[in-house]
């Protein structure tokens, strides 16, 4: 038997079977192909097309299931896909200045909302930081981040003068899972200053906590400043 010839690449596979799925070839509900059905038929490898389909899927155009097959989805789920930046990438590809100012960094006793957040003992301590991120030099994000040095034991040696907590982590520090909450709060007197605000002003607010293997990694809370508007595309 010979192998096949992978003559489209899992792109073009998609880009195929989205078009049939547009143009109700195949109807909603209606069963795909096997895979390797069209492996043959794309003169391509199981591997490839397992992949255009498992995309599709994640996309919510379809819907596998093991034994019962892949099928067209009869209301098609649109996601939102959005990347978080590192907010110095985000600054700069704006055009704009970065610079960056470490407010506080202290060794403190773990927040009881913290342990209880993370399920995790309270007994134990955590790196506190406190910083600035600036857009040619006006406010554009205060940073408030809690770090586990149980799981991120270098970052006690860290003094994040030069370089903040989020750039180094991301360095340093891979996760396996992420929280992302997204909402709008009222700023108080210590925001209001940092942002250059007035009190009890809408603040756009990012709350991110990371995980490596279940073992909590980092909490934050990143406040922006007045007018900041994230884009995301469907």
């Amino acid at each position: 038997m010979s192998t096949p010839r992978e003559n489209l690449s899992y792109k073009d596979i998609k880009r195929v079977v989205l078009e049939r799925i547009q143009k109700r070839i195949w109807a909603p509900d209606s069963l795909l192909p096997s895979e390797t059905e069209l492996a043959e038929e794309f003169s391509s490898t199981r591997t490839t097309v397992n992949r255009a389909l498992r995309e599709l899927a994640e996309e919510g155009f379809l819907e596998r299931k093991r034994k019962a097959g892949t099928r067209v989805l009869n209301a098609p789920l649109r996601k939102a896909q959005f990347t978080i930046p590192q907010v110095s990438d985000e600054i700069t590809e704006a055009g704009k200045t970065y610079r960056y100012s470490l407010v506080n960094r202290a060794l403190i006793d773990m927040p009881s909302w913290l342990s209880a957040k993370l399920a995790t003992k309270a007994t134990q301590q955590v790196l506190y930081i406190e910083c600035m991120h600036f857009a040619d030099n006006a406010p554009f994000q205060y940073e408030v981040r809690w770090i586990m040095p149980k799981s991120v034991p270098a970052a006690l040696d860290a003094d994040f003068r030069e370089v903040g907590p989020g750039s180094w982590l991301a360095q340093e520090m891979p996760f396996t899972d992420l929280e992302v909450t997204f909402t709008a709060t009222k700023a108080d007197q210590q925001i209001a200053e940092f942002l250059d605000a007035r009190e009890g002003d809408p603040i756009f607010t990012t709350q991110r906590t990371t995980w490596l293997r279940a073992q909590p990694v980092t909490h934050a809370r990143l406040y922006f400043a007045p007018g900041y508007k994230m884009t995301t595309r469907l």
